[in-house]
């Protein structure tokens, strides 16, 4: 039978340690493996390829996904980097123009000088995507809720345009997590997570995936993965797999958090402009409502008249919420994308989607709500 997420979430992919009864995935601190005779083993030869406690993660995390394959990475940039390999000297990419800078980074930075062209486009508008659309097209790259003013990409209708051109199209599934939104049931061909973030949870692990369908594309990405290296150990890959087993709990509070946030946010005296997907004057609510289950736990403000320095100010004055990199941790974090998370990208190009130096992104963790708004509060003063 198919069993519902919750019960997916703690249970697929694993079985009981044959050897033990161990009901808790072994840790295999492993790097090669007995052989009967050359070529004569138990499916696993030497751990760069494939290994055991690795092995049980991917399949839960396609489990998750309503996907058929799983591969785990040691960075969601070497996920993503894995899939920018199927591309050849003269191909083109359709991405967004509101994009985490990490991603902004290696397509105009490192694939760019292969020969491959970029186009940025406003990726909430799939129009806009298909004006692209030529015939050296290989790739539609999207975000959706985008990083960090969270634009909603229609997976659906940008997956008719991918599919009528013969394009892979690949979501960055991060923000949302395969508990609120499963890309591959909306036409996707690749969902791509940052690991790191939501899926693991408690901001101990860097890792990334990827889920998909097709046997013939896995098995092209899955000799990428081993061929290359970028694939991560037992110990990360064991705490993923105690991670995802309270992600469904886990989501539920970050959203109900964010709501509240989001509420208390919106009509603030010292907020200029708010974006959460929950908020109906969101342009993309509607398109939320559709493909999410809820809105996700990232909410980001601009400050109202505040200079570069009064921003830095206020992102270093909350007690509870901590000033860093990253998100979806159990804990509430701050960030300044301009000089943090999307450093990267100049500041002409950054600006031009809301990326300005008085935006501030906040990843609301599942701490209690009554503290997290007195924080807030005593931040924005």
């Amino acid at each position: 039978m198919g069993y519902k997420f919750a019960t997916k979430a703690i249970h697929a992919g694993q079985q009981a340690d044959p050897t033990t009864g161990a009901v808790m995935t072994p840790i295999y601190q492993t790097s090669t493996y007995q052989q009967a005779a050359p070529g004569d083993h138990k499916g696993y030869e030497y751990s760069r390829g494939t290994n055991p406690t690795r092995k049980a993660l991917e399949d839960c995390l396609a489990a998750l996904e309503n996907g058929k394959y799983g591969l785990a990475f040691s960075s969601g940039m070497a996920a993503t980097e894995t899939v920018l390999k199927l591309l050849r000297p003269g191909d083109e990419v359709i991405t967004g123009d509101d994009l985490y800078g990490g991603s902004y980074r290696i397509f105009t930075r490192v694939f760019e000088h292969y020969g491959i062209k970029f186009h940025f486009v406003d990726t909430s508008d799939p129009e806009r995507i298909a004006e692209k659309i030529s015939s050296a097209t290989r790739l539609i790259w999207v975000e959706t809720p985008t990083n960090p003013t969270l634009k909603l990409a229609d997976i659906e209708a940008i997956g008719k345009v991918a599919k009528s051109a013969d394009v892979l199209l690949a979501v960055d599934n991060t923000f949302a997590s395969p508990y609120l939104q499963n890309p591959l049931d909306l036409g996707a061909d690749i969902v791509m997570h940052s690991v790191t973030k939501y899926i693991g949870g408690h901001s101990d692990v860097v890792m990334g995936a990827l889920v998909l369908n097709e046997k013939a594309l896995y098995d092209q990405l899955f000799f990428y993965y081993n061929a290359c290296g970028g694939t991560p150990g037992p110990q990360d890959s064991f705490l993923v797999l105690r991670g995802i087993k309270t992600l469904h709990v886990r989501m539920k509070a970050h959203c109900e958090n964010a709501r509240r946030v989001a509420d208390y946010l919106k009509d603030h005296p010292k907020i200029k402009k708010i974006y959460w997907p929950g908020l109906e004057t969101h342009p993309g609510h509607d398109i939320a409502k559709r493909q999410m289950r809820d809105f996700g736990g990232m909410v980001s403000v601009v400050l109202k008249d505040a200079s570069l320095e009064d921003t830095f100010n206020v992102a270093a004055s909350f007690k509870v919420f901590t000033l860093a990199e990253s998100l979806g941790g159990v804990e509430s974090l701050i960030n300044h994308p301009a000089t943090m998370t999307h450093g990267s990208i100049p500041k002409e190009v950054r600006e031009k989607v809301g990326v300005v130096d008085n935006l501030i992104r906040i990843s609301v963790g599942i701490e209690d709500i009554d503290d997290l708004l007195a924080d807030l509060e005593q931040a924005l003063g």
